[in-house]
């Protein structure tokens, strides 16, 4: 296989898309899970998940086995889940409580709260052991805004900095004071990672795509890429009088005041995209994330749970079932489309395409990709 490196253009041209064969290519998977995704954080779980000392919640990808736990002291830490023994998983399940300590099923080494080794099983057989340098391997974990990241390789911002220019908006919604509303979901859907947010971040096939959502919509539409922080921020307010169906006219009818937002937001849908694979979605209502981890080439693994603060109201409830009707019908419409569009880019007859004005997202999102893996902007 040969590479050639993208021609320059003349500025007035359209941008180009990443070539259609980077969206199933092995060595470009291997390459953007060692670049891009190893170094990334990705959300764990909301605080509420973790509500006393020994709570822990586990977590799996790139062919890593983690989780995050809450310790005596209050804070929350992670660590690897893979016994400093013989590398059988210590913590079991999605979520669960250690009563005590950690208790590896495999053979009885127990761990404390904070990762240190404070049991081994027939300790007499290793006379020679040193339980101080036999903890759990600690990861880079960070609390913010209520939502627990981890990342696999240290270096470069925190969740925080990298999100400030949102910080209000953020704040503004008390994401730390919601809980779940919503079982966890996970699965997985024979799709590029890339293919998944060229299609999320853009609103130009709303129309088309989901007449539902689109009549929703105010005319206008916030598409807001930072190339300093690698965020993407998305926003649209409330039509006045929406069309596309009776679960979107009955939402922005039944949608109840939220007396701790200001008004800009009352009546808005804003969706913040932290490079290269979680977005958090906000909704006067309530609140989800949404993440997108690479699961081989062409193959991905979608994680999905959404939260709000307590209210009982009446209203707010039927808005709230509304609001995850509509975006349950726009997630098998976007499912539907990345499929179509995945063996599309995978055939012989699409090579690259182009981006228009409407686009500007993922062109940010794809000279993110080709900055890490300068191979992906390549023809072959």
């Amino acid at each position: 296989m040969r590479l050639v490196p993208e021609a320059e253009s003349d500025a007035s041209a359209l941008p180009p898309t990443l070539p259609g064969w980077t969206y199933a290519d092995p060595g470009i998977h291997a390459a953007e899970i060692e670049r891009i995704h190893r170094p990334a954080w990705h959300l764990v779980a909301h605080v509420s998940e973790l509500p006393a000392p020994g709570n822990y919640v586990t977590f799996e990808a790139l062919g890593e086995r983690a989780f995050v736990i809450r310790g005596e002291d209050g804070g929350v830490r992670a660590f690897h889940n893979v016994c400093r023994h013989r590398a059988h998983a210590v913590l079991q399940g999605r979520d669960g409580h250690c009563s005590g300590l950690i208790r590896c099923p495999y053979h009885a080494w127990c761990y404390a709260w904070d990762g240190r080794l404070r049991a081994v099983a027939a300790a007499k057989t290793f006379p020679e052991i040193d339980t101080a340098g036999l903890g759990l391997l600690p990861l880079d974990c960070e609390v913010f805004s209520g939502f627990v990241f981890l990342r696999f390789e240290s270096g470069g911002p925190s969740v925080a900095e990298r999100t400030a220019p949102y910080a209000a908006e953020l704040a503004a919604h008390r994401i730390e004071e919601m809980v779940p509303v919503t079982d966890y979901w996970i699965g997985g859907i024979d799709a590029d990672w890339k293919t998944i947010w060229d299609n999320y971040l853009e609103d130009y096939h709303f129309p088309t795509g989901h007449p539902g959502l689109f009549g929703l919509m105010s005319g206008a539409y916030d598409r807001e890429p930072d190339d300093a922080t690698r965020t993407i921020r998305l926003s649209h307010a409330l039509r006045q009088d929406p069309g596309g169906g009776w679960s979107t006219r009955a939402y922005a009818r039944l949608l109840p005041d939220v007396p701790h937002l200001p008004e800009a937001l009352k009546r808005r849908w804003t969706y913040l995209f932290l490079y290269p694979g979680v977005s958090l979605e906000l909704y006067p209502d309530l609140l989800d994330y949404f993440h997108i981890l690479p699961a081989g080439p062409g193959r991905s693994i979608l994680r999905w749970r959404a939260y709000a603060r307590p209210d009982d109201r009446r209203a707010m409830r039927l808005a709230r079932r509304l609001n995850l009707r509509v975006n349950n019908r726009v997630h098998d419409e976007d499912a539907a489309l990345i499929r179509s569009v995945q063996q599309g880019l995978t055939g012989s007859a699409y090579g690259r395409g182009v981006l228009g004005e409407k686009e500007i997202n993922l062109r940010a999102f794809q000279g993110w990709i080709r900055r890490d893996v300068p191979e992906a902007g390549q023809s072959r």
